[in-house]
Protein backbone atom coordinates (compact mmCIF):
# COMPACT_ATOMS: atom_id res chain seq x y z
CA UNK A 1 0.00 0.00 0.00
CA UNK A 2 2.88 2.37 0.76
CA UNK A 3 4.34 1.82 -2.73
CA UNK A 4 1.03 2.67 -4.37
CA UNK A 5 0.78 5.77 -2.20
CA UNK A 6 4.23 6.91 -3.38
CA UNK A 7 3.10 6.51 -7.01
CA UNK A 8 -0.10 8.50 -6.38
CA UNK A 9 1.86 11.19 -4.53
CA UNK A 10 4.34 11.35 -7.45
CA UNK A 11 1.47 11.76 -9.94
CA UNK A 12 -0.02 14.51 -7.78
CA UNK A 13 3.34 16.29 -7.62
CA UNK A 14 3.74 16.01 -11.40
CA UNK A 15 0.31 17.58 -11.90
CA UNK A 16 1.20 20.38 -9.46
CA UNK A 17 4.45 21.03 -11.35
CA UNK A 18 2.57 21.18 -14.67
CA UNK A 19 0.04 23.54 -13.12
CA UNK A 20 2.83 25.69 -11.71
CA UNK A 21 4.63 25.85 -15.05
CA UNK A 22 1.43 26.86 -16.85
CA UNK A 23 0.57 29.39 -14.14
CA UNK A 24 4.04 30.94 -14.52
CA UNK A 25 3.51 31.18 -18.29
CA UNK A 26 0.08 32.78 -17.78
CA UNK A 27 1.57 35.32 -15.37
CA UNK A 28 4.28 36.13 -17.93
CA UNK A 29 1.68 36.55 -20.69
CA UNK A 30 -0.40 38.84 -18.46
CA UNK A 31 2.61 40.98 -17.47
CA UNK A 32 3.85 41.28 -21.06
CA UNK A 33 0.37 42.17 -22.23
CA UNK A 34 -0.01 44.89 -19.57
CA UNK A 35 3.42 46.31 -20.41
CA UNK A 36 2.60 46.19 -24.13
CA UNK A 37 -0.77 47.88 -23.58
CA UNK A 38 0.86 50.65 -21.49
CA UNK A 39 3.62 51.04 -24.09
CA UNK A 40 1.07 51.25 -26.88
CA UNK A 41 -0.85 53.98 -25.03
CA UNK A 42 2.38 55.89 -24.42
CA UNK A 43 3.42 55.58 -28.06
CA UNK A 44 0.00 56.82 -29.23
CA UNK A 45 0.27 59.78 -26.84
CA UNK A 46 3.77 60.54 -28.16
CA UNK A 47 2.60 60.36 -31.76
CA UNK A 48 -0.38 62.64 -31.03
CA UNK A 49 1.81 65.15 -29.16
CA UNK A 50 4.39 65.21 -31.94
CA UNK A 51 7.16 63.79 -29.74
CA UNK A 52 9.26 61.56 -31.99
CA UNK A 53 6.18 60.77 -34.10
CA UNK A 54 8.09 58.67 -36.64
CA UNK A 55 9.64 56.45 -33.98
CA UNK A 56 6.37 56.18 -32.05
CA UNK A 57 4.38 55.23 -35.16
CA UNK A 58 7.10 52.81 -36.25
CA UNK A 59 6.96 50.99 -32.90
CA UNK A 60 3.15 50.91 -33.03
CA UNK A 61 3.31 49.48 -36.56
CA UNK A 62 5.93 46.98 -35.40
CA UNK A 63 3.33 45.56 -33.00
CA UNK A 64 4.03 47.05 -29.58
CA UNK A 65 0.80 46.47 -27.64
CA UNK A 66 -1.23 43.94 -25.72
CA UNK A 67 -0.88 40.27 -26.63
CA UNK A 68 -3.91 39.48 -28.80
CA UNK A 69 -6.30 37.14 -27.00
CA UNK A 70 -4.39 37.30 -23.72
CA UNK A 71 -7.56 37.01 -21.65
CA UNK A 72 -8.67 33.97 -23.69
CA UNK A 73 -5.37 32.23 -22.97
CA UNK A 74 -5.55 33.07 -19.26
CA UNK A 75 -9.17 31.95 -19.02
CA UNK A 76 -8.43 28.61 -20.68
CA UNK A 77 -5.22 27.99 -18.75
CA UNK A 78 -6.47 28.90 -15.27
CA UNK A 79 -9.06 26.14 -15.25
CA UNK A 80 -6.32 23.58 -15.87
CA UNK A 81 -4.15 25.15 -13.16
CA UNK A 82 -6.90 24.72 -10.59
CA UNK A 83 -7.42 21.07 -11.50
CA UNK A 84 -3.65 20.53 -11.60
CA UNK A 85 -3.20 21.71 -8.00
CA UNK A 86 -6.18 19.78 -6.58
CA UNK A 87 -4.60 16.28 -6.72
CA UNK A 88 -1.63 17.30 -4.54
CA UNK A 89 -3.91 19.09 -2.10
CA UNK A 90 -6.17 16.02 -1.97
CA UNK A 91 -3.44 13.41 -1.47
CA UNK A 92 -1.66 15.45 1.20
CA UNK A 93 -4.83 16.36 3.10
CA UNK A 94 -4.13 20.03 2.51
CA UNK A 95 -7.73 21.17 2.02
CA UNK A 96 -8.98 23.79 4.42
CA UNK A 97 -10.89 22.39 7.35
CA UNK A 98 -12.78 23.88 10.24
CA UNK A 99 -12.25 21.67 13.25
CA UNK A 100 -13.53 23.90 16.04
CA UNK A 101 -16.19 21.35 17.00
CA UNK A 102 -14.40 18.16 16.01
CA UNK A 103 -11.43 18.88 18.30
CA UNK A 104 -13.65 17.88 21.21
CA UNK A 105 -14.66 14.55 19.65
CA UNK A 106 -12.78 11.32 20.35
CA UNK A 107 -10.15 10.20 17.80
CA UNK A 108 -12.40 7.41 16.52
CA UNK A 109 -15.21 9.87 15.73
CA UNK A 110 -12.74 12.11 13.89
CA UNK A 111 -11.48 9.17 11.84
CA UNK A 112 -15.06 8.25 10.88
CA UNK A 113 -15.62 11.89 9.87
CA UNK A 114 -12.43 11.78 7.75
CA UNK A 115 -13.77 8.71 5.95
CA UNK A 116 -17.17 10.30 5.33
CA UNK A 117 -15.63 13.55 4.12
CA UNK A 118 -13.25 11.64 1.82
CA UNK A 119 -16.11 9.64 0.33
CA UNK A 120 -18.26 12.75 -0.23
CA UNK A 121 -15.28 14.59 -1.70
CA UNK A 122 -14.54 11.69 -4.05
CA UNK A 123 -18.14 11.62 -5.25
CA UNK A 124 -18.10 15.38 -5.86
CA UNK A 125 -14.81 15.14 -7.81
CA UNK A 126 -16.19 12.32 -9.98
CA UNK A 127 -19.37 14.31 -10.66
CA UNK A 128 -17.29 17.37 -11.63
CA UNK A 129 -15.19 15.28 -14.04
CA UNK A 130 -18.31 13.70 -15.60
CA UNK A 131 -20.00 17.09 -16.00
CA UNK A 132 -16.84 18.57 -17.50
CA UNK A 133 -16.68 15.70 -20.00
CA UNK A 134 -20.31 16.29 -20.98
CA UNK A 135 -19.66 20.02 -21.34
CA UNK A 136 -16.65 19.27 -23.54
CA UNK A 137 -18.77 16.99 -25.74
CA UNK A 138 -21.32 19.80 -26.18
CA UNK A 139 -18.55 22.26 -27.12
CA UNK A 140 -17.11 19.81 -29.64
CA UNK A 141 -20.49 19.29 -31.30
CA UNK A 142 -21.25 23.04 -31.35
CA UNK A 143 -17.94 23.96 -32.99
CA UNK A 144 -17.71 27.07 -30.80
CA UNK A 145 -14.45 29.02 -30.98
CA UNK A 146 -13.00 31.87 -28.96
CA UNK A 147 -13.63 35.41 -30.15
CA UNK A 148 -10.12 36.64 -30.93
CA UNK A 149 -7.82 33.64 -31.33
CA UNK A 150 -10.52 31.44 -32.87
CA UNK A 151 -9.30 28.26 -31.17
CA UNK A 152 -11.98 25.70 -30.36
CA UNK A 153 -13.44 26.21 -26.87
CA UNK A 154 -13.35 22.47 -26.25
CA UNK A 155 -9.54 22.59 -26.08
CA UNK A 156 -9.81 24.40 -22.74
CA UNK A 157 -12.35 21.82 -21.58
CA UNK A 158 -10.02 19.00 -22.66
CA UNK A 159 -7.00 20.19 -20.68
CA UNK A 160 -9.22 20.88 -17.67
CA UNK A 161 -10.79 17.43 -18.02
CA UNK A 162 -7.34 15.81 -17.90
CA UNK A 163 -6.70 17.48 -14.55
CA UNK A 164 -10.23 16.73 -13.32
CA UNK A 165 -9.89 13.02 -14.13
CA UNK A 166 -6.57 12.76 -12.28
CA UNK A 167 -8.14 14.64 -9.34
CA UNK A 168 -11.18 12.34 -9.32
CA UNK A 169 -9.01 9.21 -9.43
CA UNK A 170 -6.90 10.50 -6.54
CA UNK A 171 -10.05 11.50 -4.63
CA UNK A 172 -11.45 7.96 -4.97
CA UNK A 173 -8.06 6.53 -4.01
CA UNK A 174 -7.97 8.71 -0.88
CA UNK A 175 -11.48 7.59 0.09
CA UNK A 176 -10.28 3.96 -0.05
CA UNK A 177 -7.14 4.90 1.89
CA UNK A 178 -9.23 6.52 4.64
CA UNK A 179 -11.49 3.45 4.81
CA UNK A 180 -8.43 1.19 5.00
CA UNK A 181 -6.89 3.36 7.71
CA UNK A 182 -10.11 3.27 9.76
CA UNK A 183 -10.41 -0.51 9.47
CA UNK A 184 -6.75 -1.33 10.19
CA UNK A 185 -5.67 1.52 12.45
CA UNK A 186 -2.64 2.10 10.20
CA UNK A 187 -1.84 5.54 8.77
CA UNK A 188 -1.03 5.48 5.07
CA UNK A 189 -1.55 9.15 4.23
CA UNK A 190 -1.04 11.57 7.10
CA UNK A 191 -3.18 14.69 6.98
CA UNK A 192 -1.73 18.01 5.84
CA UNK A 193 1.82 16.85 5.20
CA UNK A 194 2.42 20.05 3.25
CA UNK A 195 4.75 20.84 0.38
CA UNK A 196 7.93 19.81 2.20
CA UNK A 197 7.19 16.06 2.03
Amino acid sequence: MAGLHRIVLGLARLMALLGGALLTLLILITCLSIIGRAGNSLLHAMASAGVLPGLAQGLIDWGIGAIPGDFELVEAGMAFCIFAFLPFCTVTGGHASVDVFTNFLPRTANRVLEVLISIIFAVVLVVIAVQLEQGMARKISSGQTTLLLQFPVWWAYAISLAGAVVTAVIGVYMAFVRIYELMTGRVIAPNAVGADH
